[in-house]
């Protein structure tokens, strides 16, 4: 036992040592702080104002399109004036006291309460609620003076330190071609190939587009007789393989970014939606009133205790939170085993093994890397836990409403101890399997090559891990947790979804057995393997190894 717990604190320190342990153990906040920040700050500073031209043939929609490109931004206005209030409000005494804490106000939360989104910012929803109700309460905020005047209202409830609002960028302008550009063409009469050739080299970027810093990110063509070529029920049928060529064009290189495209197209559809009720002797406004009138809808769990049977968002964000912590348990047991898979072909390559072998036996130097290795493990995973819970807390907030959700969740929903219990019978699993294949190599491009089966073996729970949460009872679900290999993965992601008792038994005792017999084929490979060089052992030499007593080798 004592050169078992030396090989293993050697095991540990060697690797405890390293810069690079403890940098990956630092980079992991870093990265998960930066992978919510860092888009924020890119979305609001890095990413330049999309600028187009728009072409109007017909002379009635280039209004409709500034309309809805005033709408979006006002959309934006607002949406940064309720992230700015609940950022600096103050809060009030009576609410102070008698405010419930954040779990409770997830459990009571209804989870489609204005569509509210976990991984979203609560804010926008807000936004969104009141655009259902009255576009016009966004819209006045265009008005002259009437953002000055809410935030005058708003600055006796705001904290003494609290900085000035600052109004967000226009991120969508349309802009004028310069003096000349056009050349000879009158674009009000040209066709629209003779436009969009004329337009392509300052949409290539190969003609600087006025003084503006940024290129010019698309041009919008409506032509001539759009408003006469509408689609619908009871309009005539276009062949969809020259629809392109008659209605709008809009020309981008940018195929990812589709704000702008979205805007243009809402704002038109809803205007010629518009002239078709007028022309259908419908009123627009009782119209909207009647789409916006919806059924009392919600969703129920009839697991849940006696009137508290409504989804809430905690529910919605704990049925997903698994797919985390499998990601998490993937890569934390896939970054061990193999720092136990190089030690060990390292060892055997370098002959340390053999003077290991002259003060302790094969299963005190195996056991000893699976407990150090272990340790290492267990220390990343404990940091990484507390990282994780560390930046949640940090970065929970009005802008980042998902941090906080998440947060609450992870400490209220048990999920912890039931990670930690499939993280150990994962590494158990996998860490003899790879113990046994390192001692079977004698150099690194060895160990590559088996290497590279195991870890297709090992993406498997990856690949699966959304269609498991989205059917944690159903065939494949069930079937990939009775696959040894899988079932701690599998397991860890129907955690959330209350599994059958059976599986839950039946599993846990298919892992103990799992991991024994894991551990004693390991065992007899080890001490075939360890001491051997030049070609591996035949599967045949393996088996009969196995299966010979220890006294009649």
């Amino acid at each position: 036992m004592n050169n078992t717990l030396h090989i293993a604190g050697r095991e540990f320190s060697d690797n405890a040592r390293t810069k690079g342990f403890w940098i990956n153990l630092l980079m992991f906040p870093v990265i998960l702080f930066a992978s919510v920040k860092v888009p924020q700050l890119l979305e609001e500073k890095a990413k330049p104002t999309r600028h187009f031209v728009l072409v109007d043939q017909s002379g009635e929609l280039e209004s409709v399109v500034d309309g809805g490109l005033d709408r979006h931004y006002q959309r934006d206005v607002a949406r940064k004036l309720v992230e700015y209030l609940q950022i600096h409000a103050m809060p009030e005494e009576s609410e102070a006291e008698e405010k419930p804490n954040m779990a409770d106000l997830l459990e009571q939360l209804p989870a489609n309460a204005m569509d509210f989104n976990p991984t979203g910012d609560m804010s926008q929803s807000v936004i969104d609620m009141l655009d259902q109700l009255d576009p016009g309460i966004i819209a006045m905020l265009g008005e002259p003076g009437m953002l000055d005047g809410i935030l005058a209202m708003m600055k006796p409830k705001l904290k003494p330190d609290a900085p000035d609002f600052e109004a967000p960028r226009h991120m969508l302008e349309r802009a004028e071609m310069p003096e000349g550009a056009w050349g000879e063409i009158d674009p009000m009469t040209a066709s629209k190939e003779e436009i969009v050739a004329h337009m392509k080299p300052f949409l290539l970027n190969q003609e600087k587009f006025s003084d503006h810093e940024d290129p010019l990110f698309a041009l919008v063509v409506i032509p001539l007789d759009a408003l006469q070529r509408l689609q619908g029920k009871d309009k005539p049928p276009i062949d969809p393989l020259i629809a392109p060529q008659l209605g709008v064009q809009f020309w981008s290189t940018n195929l990812t970014d589709k704000d702008l495209a979205q805007v243009v197209e809402r704002a038109l559809n809803h205007e010629v939606q518009g002239r078709e009720l007028l022309a259908r002797g419908l009123d627009g406004n009782e119209v909207q009133a009647a789409q916006s009138t919806k059924m009392l809808f919600a969703t129920f769990d009839p697991k849940k205790a006696v009137g508290e049977e409504v989804v809430s968002v905690a529910d919605t964000v704990r049925k997903w939170a698994p797919v985390g912590f499998v990601y998490l348990m993937w890569v934390a047991i896939f970054t061990v085993v193999n720092m136990l898979l190089n030690n060990t072909v390292e060892e055997k390559s370098n002959r340390i093994i053999e003077v290991l072998l002259s003060s302790a036996t094969p299963w005190e130097i195996m056991s000893g890397k699976l407990i150090g290795i272990a340790c290492v493990g267990l220390t990343m995973m404990v940091a990484w836990i507390f990282s994780l819970l560390g930046v949640l807390k940090f970065m929970a907030g009005p802008s980042v409403e998902w941090a906080g959700v998440l947060f609450e969740v992870i400490q209220t929903s048990g999920l912890l101890p039931l990670f930690a219990l499939y993280f150990f019978c994962g590494y158990m699993t996998y860490s003899g399997l790879f113990l046994a294949i390192g001692s079977l190599c004698s150099t690194v491009k060895e160990a590559q090559n088996f290497m590279g089966t195991a870890t297709i073996i090992l993406m498997v729970p990856l690949f699966t891990m959304v269609f498991v949460t989205m059917d944690p009872h159903g065939t494949l679900a069930t079937f990939l947790t009775w696959v040894p290999l899988y079932t701690p993965f599998v397991m860890m992601n129907r955690a959330a979804a209350d599994p059958p008792m059976f599986d839950l038994i039946g599993t846990g005792i298919l892992m103990l057995v799992t991991v024994i017999l894991m551990l004693w084929l390991s065992s007899r490979i080890f001490r075939i393997g360890v001491l051997r060089t030049g070609q591996p052992p035949k599967i045949l030499e393996l088996i009969r190894s196995i299966t010979t007593p220890l006294k009649n080798q």
